[in-house]
């Protein structure tokens, strides 16, 4: 999961879902030709600095394989492609392939015209265990792995030695976070000991779910029907409690977080919980930073990595032939490694990460193996049709406990009540 710059409002994206299954299912096969090149519609949702690595690629692709044209479009980034593509399948007008969040491809999957992608995924490299959990929807293979990254805490080393404390290591808690965070904090020079986004987006909450995954919690519960955080979700909320008590967590209250990470930049934030994308603009403002991995309650090391995927719809047998072809190269390691490299993504496999490209980009990047070394300890959230009514909920309760407006167990109660109305509605 990158950093989002719109928020993802629960109404529109359950708006989004119901629209699928009823309006894909009537739509037509489209006709294809049956000879000569084949083009590849991919709504690729990147930004400048991705799509400039992906249309290299696209490049060497069609160089090697003369029968194939991808044809980079779709007019939007990531955040607005769930609404983008659920237009165009109740259109009947859709593209080969689209850049969709991993948390929305239970919504998108839903759709008869989604292709499934298992001879593509497990024909080719062994991908990390979040990245195929990711792409998978009610045991079957629903997309391809395009993204990963994990969560781990940046901390400026000069603001930490300009108060005599040590630098964190794998060992520490949440408690010592909490400690560390007060002491860092100087109220009247302005300075915050950490931050959390507090726009009330996925955002917000995708911080909390490692908290709740270490205290024995799940998403969803084991009835299907209801959260499984009641109790360790009301503990996590403690944590925040406290931040907010001590008044050592900047708030972001804008989506995306620029504020925060601004704030870091310029040495008014000391520890950030955040994820390989933004080193590039640490290591751009000059910052002498050190990487963690997140404390823990437990003392067993866990991480949430936010996969993404390359979701792919039937326009008939040639293009998905075609497309299926170009998915299982790009994603192949000598492909993925370019990939990663320039556009700020996590290996997709132990393959990728083993290539001397990747090791020399390890070794000239301070932090970046903790983000990659966390992906064997790492969970991604639940692939579930209700997961946007969930995650809205949670960030509800976790808004109302940064601003001081509900205790932990209030907030949770609320959050239960709203998430467990969506989870028992049939899908």
């Amino acid at each position: 999961m990158r950093v989002r710059t719109l928020t993802r409002r629960g109404f529109l994206r359950g708006a989004a879902a119901m629209a699928l299954v009823p309006a894909a299912a009537a739509c037509a096969e489209t006709p294809a030709a049956t000879s000569g090149p084949v083009t590849v519609e991919m709504w690729h949702g990147q930004t400048d600095t991705g799509l400039k690595v992906l249309k290299q690629l696209v490049a060497a692709f069609q160089r090697e394989h003369p029968g194939i044209r991808i044809d980079l479009g779709g007019g939007v980034l990531a955040d607005a492609m769930l609404q983008k593509v659920t237009a165009a399948l109740a259109s009947g007008s859709y593209p080969d392939i689209a850049y969709i969040f991993g948390s929305d491809l239970a919504s998108i999957a839903r759709s008869p015209r989604v292709a499934d992608m298992d001879d593509v995924v497990h024909a080719g490299a062994q991908f990390w265990k979040p990245a195929l959990e990711a792409v998978t929807v009610n045991d079957r293979v629903r997309a391809v792995p395009a993204m990963l990254d994990s969560l781990a805490v940046a901390c400026n080393k000069q603001v930490f030695q300009q108060r005599a404390i040590p630098l964190p290591d794998e060992s520490w808690r949440w408690s010592d976070f909490v400690d560390t965070a007060k002491k860092l904090t100087d109220q009247d020079q302005g300075q915050f000991g950490t931050a959390w986004p507090g726009a009330g987006d996925e955002d917000t909450v995708w911080r909390l779910w490692p908290m709740i995954w270490d205290l024995g919690g799940t998403i969803v519960g084991q009835d299907g029907r209801s959260i499984g955080f009641a109790d360790s979700g009301v503990q996590a909320l403690e944590v925040v409690r406290q931040l907010a008590a001590d008044r050592s967590v900047y708030i972001d209250p804008k989506p995306g977080a620029e504020q925060m990470y601004q704030a870091f930049a310029s040495g008014r934030i000391a520890m950030v919980p955040t994820g390989p994308w933004q080193l590039p603009d640490i290591v751009d403002a000059g910052l002498d930073y050190h990487i963690a991995p997140l404390p823990t309650f437990t003392g067993k090391p866990i991480t949430i990595s936010g996969p993404d995927t390359w979701t792919v719809f039937d326009n008939g047998d040639r293009r998905l032939a075609a497309a299926k072809t170009f998915l299982r190269w790009l994603t192949a390691p000598p492909q993925d490694v370019v990939w990663d490299v320039g556009a700020g993504s996590l290996p997709l496999s132990a393959e990728s990460q083993r290539l001397p490209d990747w090791q020399r980009k390890t070794q000239d990047t301070e932090g970046l193996s903790v983000f990659v070394n966390a992906l064997e300890n790492s969970h991604v959230r639940a692939n579930h049709p209700a997961y946007p009514q969930v995650s809205q909920a949670v960030a509800a309760a976790i808004v109302s406990v940064l601003l001081r407006r509900a205790t932990p167990a209030d907030a949770m109660r609320d959050c239960a009540s709203a998430a467990n109305a969506a989870l028992v509605i049939p899908r």
